[in-house]
């Protein structure tokens, strides 16, 4: 996509007035010239041409507002001058990765006197002796080079070059929370495991006691039943038994009547 078509969609039915950032990477420039930009970004503070082929920005717009740009991955070799001239305000600048071979070709940064970082990471120039101090020395109003100051030290996240570390603590100490959790569930789960297995111990003792109780009342079943059936024998042999007396008794009784008789005949 060139930058023209690029740029119309970016606007997205907004007027070039109403944009404070416009983001135009990896998209291609021809005669690796810009095209498409003009004046009418008043507004334009963030400008990023990252990887867009650009030989020469030569042909910039005059952008007043502008603060910070990104020019990272070109073919830049030299011609700055005109940064100063378009760009009065800049306060950043990324060249890394393009052409820049010598001290020299840094001369007209000296001009923009709101300069604060310039990072010429993957820049041949970066391979010079004493190349960051020649760098401070050319341009004093710098406070960071390619990320750090004269010092050494890393630019604050008000500068927008580095990463902040609290950051990255505030997530360990969200992980190690959620760790914690964690684990506080896991042992909720063990608690509800051992519960649930004393419940089934429970029931399991209950249940046996329920089949003993049921076995014992069986039992006294059976045994009621036998004395019944020994009572009842009994009952019948005692009849058997005075059945026999009155067969035994009988004939005697019978000859007790004779003589009764043969006597009332006398």
């Amino acid at each position: 996509m060139n930058m023209k078509k690029r740029i119309h969609l970016e606007l997205r039915n907004r007027t070039p007035s109403d944009v404070q950032e416009l983001v135009l990477d990896n998209c291609r420039s021809n005669d690796g010239k810009t095209e498409g930009l003009t004046a009418e970004f008043v507004n334009l503070e963030f400008l990023s041409l990252i990887n867009v082929g650009l030989l020469s920005v030569s042909n910039l717009p005059k952008l007043g507002k502008l603060k910070k740009l990104e020019l990272s991955d070109n073919r830049i070799s030299g011609d700055l001058d005109v940064l100063a001239e378009k760009l009065p305000n800049l306060t950043h600048l990324n060249l890394s990765g393009n052409k820049l071979k010598d001290i020299s070709t840094l001369e007209p940064l000296k001009k923009l006197g709101n300069l604060k970082s310039l990072d010429l990471f993957n820049c041949e120039v970066t391979n010079l002796s004493d190349y960051r101090d020649c760098v401070f020395k050319l341009l004093p109003q710098l406070t960071y080079l390619d990320g750090y100051d004269m010092d050494d030290h890393e630019a604050s996240d008000s500068d927008g070059e580095v990463v902040d570390d609290d950051d990255d603590d505030d997530e360990e100490g969200e992980d190690e929370e959620d760790g914690e959790e964690e684990d506080f569930d896991e042992d909720d789960d063990d608690d509800e495991e051992e519960v649930e297995g004393e419940d089934d111990d429970e029931s399991g003792a209950e249940d046996e006691e329920e089949d003993i109780g049921q076995e014992g009342e069986v039992d006294d079943d059976d045994d009621d039943d036998d004395d019944d059936e020994d009572a009842t024998a009994a009952t019948l042999a005692a009849v058997e038994a005075t059945k026999g007396e009155k067969r035994k008794r009988d004939p005697e009784d019978e000859d007790d009547d004779d003589d009764d008789d043969d006597d009332d005949d006398d």
